[in-house]
């Protein structure tokens, strides 16, 4: 017992620095966690600050994307193909960047880091695809306003302001008489129309202001503030014309319904004929349930005659749909025509071949197995169930199993004769 009593110091030296080891790996992996809580909240506010951030480049790609028709139509498609080399690469930077946020939305066990590394990328992206619109549409409204006499064209952007506020409130009138003949949703796009023109009315107003009053101080150019404003017009005369147009666009799809009507009634009666003469029971049956489902929709076409729009493309679905239909009866009837024209000759060939297997079978019968005169048999049997079966895919299918089996009985009675 007295020799093993320096034993008991070493015990506990090392007890006491497992103990330190364990408390300190606990130590550092809480450490770990809590400063890892810590970055996960303080990327929050990144995240945030980036989602933002990809809105307004949203916002900004898709505005600029529409002012290159404006540039095309203004200066010609050169100035236009500047602005749309632009815009192109400004939407990759932007798809980029729904990729990130989609990863982010989708992170589970992701790290602050890894989080805090989208989130930048997707700051950077969006901040050079803001200053790339913005350069770009800094020097289009440069060339604008170096086309024009600014202050020339005040006056003229005045009455033309005018002009469109009259048209508005006409175009007011056509949707409250157009409301007592269509749905809500028949009109939803036109009334989504006056109301962005409504919006961008406003927005030239504005502009024009500003530019009276910077006109009236002359300290301040003129240019950019009458530029916005024309710019405004221009859009607010192109949403007019679509609210004008409503009533013509509702006729036009009012009789494409009709027509599109017209094509399906008579394609539901070509396809009723070749339900009754197909002879594929299954694509008879989708046709038959195709018939079923789209003949309700000929009934009752009053009803719906306040939605043209909706009624037109509800009818060109159906169509398409039973043309699928007709589609798969039409190739299987052509399948069966294929297997009804090749049968012939499938049986010819099998009735061949099994003679040849036969006369093999006799030269070698003593030395055939039973594996030749097994595959005879059944070449045999399968040329009967060619002969018999009603389906021609299905007889020719027999036809040439037999031609096959028959093959290989003529080939087992050669090596059975060759190494008797």
């Amino acid at each position: 017992m007295g020799g093993l009593e320096w034993l008991v110091p070493s015990f506990v030296v090392f007890g006491a620095t497992a103990v330190l080891l364990v408390g300190a790996a606990v130590g550092f992996r809480r450490l770990g966690a809590r400063r890892e809580s810590v970055d996960r909240i303080a990327v929050r506010g990144l995240e945030t600050q980036a989602k933002a951030q990809l809105v307004r480049a949203d916002e900004a790609v898709r505005d600029a994307e529409q002012e290159v028709r404006f540039a095309e139509a203004q200066f010609g498609p050169e100035t236009a193909r500047e602005l749309a080399e632009t815009v192109g690469r400004a939407r990759a930077w932007l798809r980029e960047a729904f990729l990130l946020q989609q990863r982010l939305d989708e992170a589970g066990d992701d790290t602050a880091a890894q989080h805090r590394s989208w989130s930048n990328r997707i700051t950077e992206l969006c901040a050079a695809i803001e200053h790339a619109l913005a350069d770009a549409d800094a020097a289009l409204a440069g060339r604008r306003a170096a086309e024009r006499g600014a202050a020339a064209d005040l006056p003229a952007l005045r009455e033309r302001h005018r002009r469109l506020r009259v048209r508005r409130e006409d175009a007011t009138g056509t949707l409250g008489r157009l409301r007592s003949r269509f749905d809500a949703a028949a009109l939803a796009g036109a009334h989504g129309a006056a109301s962005r023109a409504d919006r961008d009315l406003d927005a030239a107003e504005a502009a024009l202001a500003e530019g009276e009053s910077a006109l009236a101080e002359a300290a301040r150019p003129v240019a950019p503030s009458l530029d916005r404003a024309a710019h405004a017009l221009d859009r607010a005369e192109g949403e007019l014309a679509s609210v004008e147009r409503v009533e013509l666009d509702l006729a036009t799809a009012a009789q494409e319904a009709g027509a599109e009507a017209s094509s399906l009634d008579a394609e539901l009666v070509a396809a009723r004929r070749e339900r009754d003469a197909a002879t594929d029971p299954d694509a008879a049956a989708a046709l038959a349930a195709a018939i079923g489902d789209l003949s309700p929709l000929l009934v009752g076409r009053e009803a719906r005659a306040g939605d043209p729009f909706a009624e037109r493309d509800r009818l060109r679905a159906a169509r398409d749909r039973l043309e699928v239909a007709r589609s798969t009866v039409r190739r299987a009837e052509d399948r069966l025509d294929g297997a009804r024209g090749a049968l012939p000759g499938a049986i010819a060939i099998a009735e061949s071949q099994i003679t040849v297997a036969k006369a093999a079978l006799e030269r070698a019968r003593a030395y055939a197995g039973a594996d030749a005169r097994t595959r005879l048999a059944e070449a045999e049997r399968q040329l009967g169930i060619a002969r018999r079966e009603s389906d021609p895919v299905a007889a020719l299918d027999a036809a040439r199993r037999a031609a096959s089996r028959a093959s290989d009985a003529e080939a087992l009675a050669h090596f059975a004769a060759l190494h008797r």
